[in-house]
């Protein structure tokens, strides 16, 4: 190894300097303490888990983000957390058993195996909320508005969200009776957006022809409120819990639309998370980002292996990503203090940095000055006290 490898970082992996770092814990702060207004308790879940629990009722897709290794002590796998989220239903079931709706807020760094293409590198530090205990569309409605509000509160000038709801598709699979390959040929034709492909694999696999022109027309359904009532109109036919999730995303949308000024979208074809996911979805993007800056939705019953299955909703972030949503503040000036013993202005330091006062204390033998240090101020003895003075431009430069 030469000594230019020695501080490569594998791929996906990064590091948080000055200011950014900063910018991410004021910024953490701001989001827990919204957490905490709206009545969510912080959780703090461990780095790593024994793969039974931690991949539970989530899908192939986490199984492939997720770094296994084996434990030294009992010789089972466990994995590095991928999403913090299955280990927040965990507590719930599990660890807290609290009866009614239990409202729960993270913020802690993850690990991927590879990268994931809705959420940039393999290091995020992944911040959420999760709302265990309630079915209703109330629950729902509450998650979204607190993902605008995390969204506003980071910075962003405008955000777009786009609505969709799973049930649609998993009631048009289970009336088609699709078994497993067929249903993966369609599901692919969906998530290429590909009307040509999906038309053929619907036609070799969905013997129903009103079922098979309801699969056909899913991919044309995105777009503003107006695809519902075009919607209600193909789907006349459809098992009642197509007409149930058509009813909620109507309900959503108006609720957002009267309290938000952001850009709705609906796209009755989004199958992302499909193998989580249990009804509404949704994802929040802002203007020169590629990718979602917030996404979430409703997944219940993912407690069942743990002996208590609970509705459940919720929505994570990339800390790092929103971060970099708004310019990082100026810093504020620092105050450079000298290098000498003397106990007044040790007291002088001391009660500067109570108030709250960046005070930075030179050392014997330093050769940088207050510039190195974006000092605008140093102390200065006047008339016998420490005071903190404006520093001349010629001794910042």
């Amino acid at each position: 190894m030469t000594i230019a490898d020695r501080w490569l970082l594998p791929d996906g992996m990064d590091e948080v300097l000055p200011p950014q770092a900063s910018r991410m814990e004021e910024l953490r702060r701001t989001l827990l303490d919204l957490y905490y207004c709206w009545g969510y308790d912080l959780v703090m879940p461990p780095p790593v888990e024994f793969l039974d629990s931690l991949l539970t009722g989530t899908g192939t897709d986490l199984d492939l983000q997720t770094f296994k290794l084996t434990d030294q002590l009992t010789g089972r796998m466990m994995g590095a957390t991928a999403d913090v989220t299955p280990q927040v239903a965990r507590m719930d079931a599990h660890s807290m058993r609290r009866q009614g709706p239990v409202r729960l807020c993270y913020c802690t760094n993850v690990l991927r195996a590879q990268a994931d293409q809705n959420q940039g590198g393999r290091s995020p530090v992944q911040v959420g909320v999760e709302l265990f205990g309630h079915a209703g569309l109330e629950a729902d409605s509450e998650i979204i508005h607190l993902a605008i509000s995390s969204l506003t509160a980071a910075g962003a000038d405008e955000i777009h969200l786009a609505l969709g709801h799973i049930g649609i598709y998993r009631s048009l699979v289970e009336a088609a009776g699709l078994d497993d390959d067929q249903e993966a040929a369609i599901f692919d034709a969906l998530a290429l957006k590909s009307p040509g492909m999906l038309a053929e694999h619907v036609n070799d696999s969905v013997k129903d022809p009103a079922l098979a022109s309801m699969f056909n027309a899913l991919v044309e359904l995105h777009g503003d409120i107006s695809i519902l009532d075009q919607a209600r109109h193909l789907f006349a036919g459809a098992p009642p819990r197509v007409s149930a999730a058509l009813d909620e995303l109507r309900a959503l949308y108006e609720g957002i639309r009267v309290r938000y000024d952001v850009e709705l979208y609906l796209d009755l074809a989004e199958l992302r998370g499909y193998q989580y996911h249990t009804g509404m979805m949704f994802a929040a993007y802002a203007p020169g980002y590629g990718q979602a800056l917030a996404k979430g939705g409703r997944y219940d019953d993912t407690g069942r292996a743990f002996g208590r299955a609970r509705p459940a909703t919720g929505f994570s972030m990339d800390l790092k990503q929103l971060a970099s949503l708004a310019p990082a503040a100026a810093a504020k000036g620092a105050i450079w203090a000298p290098a000498q013993e003397d106990e007044a202005l040790n007291q002088a330091i001391a009660t500067l940095r109570e108030r709250g006062e960046r005070v930075i204390q030179a050392l014997p033998g330093q050769d940088t000055g207050p510039a190195a240090h974006s000092c605008d101020r140093h102390l200065e003895l006047i008339d016998g006290r420490w005071q903190p003075t404006t520093l001349a431009d010629e001794t910042r430069a």
